[in-house]
């Protein structure tokens, strides 16, 4: 089945009002608006729809579609048909206001009171947060306490909030407390772009629909697992926010923490939103929660100094515009993590992420164990190449498996080749951002993509130990790497200690 042929059996989404916070932004411009192209182009989008943009930028509505057009033009994942581009933006208005004032949110009500009673959306609406972290929880308090996010006569209303969320366990638990007194958890949508992309979902298929993989997906098969997401650009000038963050904060708790669970998880006992999140976070439950010690000793942080990544010169990180230049603030963390159950008993998880490396590589490697040598002893043979099932999710979505073939000739020769699958070869998918997925899910009600409070917390309960360990330590342990490398030669040796190594960035 080709990818149209299974977009076009899926149902239109729900009649509804998409109204965007933060709308002036660079979000809803790069990524928001080309998503809601795709799902239209793709006929999921309900022709009872709109798009309502809060900003603080004073903007007519016309000035703003003008706005969403141009960035439309620019960032389109594929060739964008004017009539349909014409038809998506003619439902779009605009409110400037500020998101802390109650007047805001009056107008609001009014405009949405009005497309409503214009467009008969039912009444449904969902609500994107495409704002600062610090306005979740006054937004959603707002969004419950006025009534517009109050369900009632069969309508629904939802919320999506992007991350990160929280800053720390303590700042997780309490923004999920605050949103909970004002929305039902049904409500909240905490969504990681991540898992839109479709070798993310192909993972629960590639586990539980495969014969082929299913048995070996423990301890007695598989050595470690390696899970990478290097991103080969700098801070740029996301610099006072990224000096305050970290890698750490910024990619593992959400992104790369989504993948441990995917690749990780216990079966579900049925494919739907509970069961699935349910088993995410008892994932996250079972890591292992380590003390500083541990933390310290299972931990590499580093920054990265000048280089060159693709023979374009990086400056130093301390030189970064609104950066500290005395800053301690780590742009590459590698962590090692053991999961205490049945399943995983004994193997260590790799994780990785950093600015400013040598590629933009993300990738998922389960590395399996040796198989015996002993018939081979007397060959010209001299090792083995090592077994992986590697999912590239970006830049290549595909994924691929080396083992070992005999060299064709009269003598006993052995090397490593690979059998790779790649969705752009097999499917006629076109290109998306990675968000379609996750605000069509979103429209029909389908949570299975999105955490849940539990995972979140789960999640900064992990991590909580290396932020305590690294905050004591200061500056020391604090290792450097050269933009435009695979990392700090201290993430080598995180492995090696093991007798293991990291599969090299392409």
């Amino acid at each position: 089945m080709t990818a149209k042929a299974a977009a076009s059996q899926a149902r239109a989404a729900d009649p509804c009002c998409f109204v965007v916070f933060g709308a002036s932004g660079d979000l809803t411009r790069r990524l928001l608006v080309p998503a809601l192209y795709n799902l239209a182009a793709a006929g999921l989008l309900p022709e009872a729809f709109c798009v309502v943009g809060v900003g603080r930028t004073q903007l007519s509505t016309e000035a703003f579609r003008k706005h969403l057009e141009t960035g439309l033009r620019e960032f389109a994942t594929q060739a964008v048909d004017s009539a349909i581009a014409a038809e998506l933006l003619a439902c779009v208005t605009y409110l400037a206001g500020e998101v802390e004032s109650s007047e805001t949110y009056k107008q609001l009500g009014a405009e949405l009171a009005r497309i409503e009673n214009a467009r008969h959306t039912a009444g449904n609406r969902l609500f994107y947060l495409a704002t600062p972290p610090a306005a979740f929880a006054p937004i959603g308090t707002r969004l419950g306490q006025t009534g517009l996010a109050r369900e009632a006569d069969g309508a629904w209303r939802r919320v999506i909030f992007e991350k990160p969320f929280g800053t720390d366990l303590a700042s997780a638990r309490s923004l999920n407390q605050r949103l909970l007194e004002s929305l039902a958890e049904h409500q909240i949508y905490r969504i990681d772009h991540y898992l839109g992309k479709e070798t993310v979902q192909n993972i629960l298929v590639l586990r539980f629909a495969n014969g082929l993989f299913e048995p070996i997906w423990n301890r007695d098969h598989i050595d470690h697992v390696q899970i990478t997401v290097a991103e080969a650009l700098a801070v740029g000038h996301r610099g006072r926010f990224y000096d305050v963050t970290g890698a750490l904060r910024d990619m593992v708790p959400n992104h790369l923490f989504q993948l441990l669970s995917l690749v990780a998880m216990e079966p579900p006992a049925r494919f739907d939103a509970k069961a699935v999140r349910s088993e995410k976070a008892e994932l996250l439950d079972a890591t292992q929660v380590q003390s500083e010690t541990e933390a310290m000793r299972n931990s590499v942080r580093a920054q990265y100094r000048a280089g060159y990544v693709a023979n374009q010169a990086i400056e130093d990180y301390r030189r970064a515009k609104d950066v500290n230049p005395n800053s301690a603030t780590e742009t590459y963390v590698a962590l090692k993590l053991m999961i205490d159950n049945w399943r995983w008993a004994g193997v260590p998880f790799y994780l990785r992420t950093g600015k400013a490396l040598r590629s933009q590589h993300t990738e998922i490697a389960v590395k399996f164990k040796q198989a015996p040598f002993a018939m081979f002893r007397d060959t010209p043979v001299d090792r083995l190449a090592q077994n992986f099932l590697v999912l590239g999710i970006q830049p290549d979505e595909c994924i691929s498996l080396k083992f070992n073939a005999k060299v064709p000739g009269p003598t006993i020769a052995i090397t490593g080749v690979d059998m790779t699958f790649k969705y752009e070869d097999y499917f006629d998918a076109a290109p998306s951002t990675g968000y379609e997925t996750l605000i069509y899910d979103c429209m029909i009600g389908d949570a299975i993509l999105f955490q849940r409070a539990d995972g979140i917390e789960a999640g900064w309960r992990v991590v909580q130990p290396f932020l305590d360990a690294w905050r004591n330590a200061g500056a020391a342990g604090l290792a450097t790497y050269p933009a435009g490398s695979d990392g700090p030669q201290a993430a080598d040796e995180l492995l090696a200690r093991d007798g293991r190594r990291w599969r090299p960035l392409e």
